[in-house]
């Protein structure tokens, strides 16, 4: 299963990427993500190879993937894969064997313009049951334009609020 959405931001590549390639900033901006739990010391810009868990928290259930990062190619891609079974609970046991990718490509779209595009890809074996309310949130489109649509609010906040600490 793959799931790609594109959205045009009125920031230059660099800035987007920096934003989005942060995963303390998933729990402000994905609906399910309650972002990276306090103990997780990550040091940015992260680097391929690094680690970290994710808290995945649905109505009916809580998730902790563990992420690697593969490319780190700052202002123009960001992937990264789980690297536990898909849907595992906070102990490590349970999901479903596979592996999501999720990449982020940033394209040059104009002055100051970037082309975002997030892919999202589940690989399974055949007749891999991936929990309903974990598959839902992964394959609606509808989530992730509305990810989207949180970055670019937030980028519009602390652009501002950079552009005011700086005069």
């Amino acid at each position: 299963m793959s799931v790609t959405t594109e959205t045009i931001f009125n920031y230059p590549p660099e800035i987007v990427y920096d934003f989005v390639s942060n995963p303390a900033n998933w729990g402000r901006t994905y609906k399910g993500s309650a972002g990276i739990p306090p103990d997780e010391n990550l040091k940015l810009p992260l680097k391929v190879g690094d680690t970290w868990t994710e808290k995945v928290a649905l109505a009916e259930n809580t998730y902790y993937p563990t992420w690697v990062l593969e490319i780190a190619e700052r202002g123009r891609k960001f992937a990264f894969r789980s690297i536990n079974n898909i849907g595992v609970a906070k102990d490590g046991t349970g999901g479903a064997p596979g592996i999501c990718w999720i990449t982020y490509t940033f394209t040059k779209a104009g002055h100051g313009l970037t082309l975002f595009t997030r892919n999202l890809t589940v690989e399974t074996e055949k007749f891999v049951h991936v929990p309903d309310d974990l598959m839902l949130t992964m394959a609606r489109p509808e989530g992730i334009d509305k990810y989207h649509a949180a970055v670019e609010e937030l980028l519009d906040v602390e652009q501002v609020e950079h552009k005011i600490l700086k005069s």
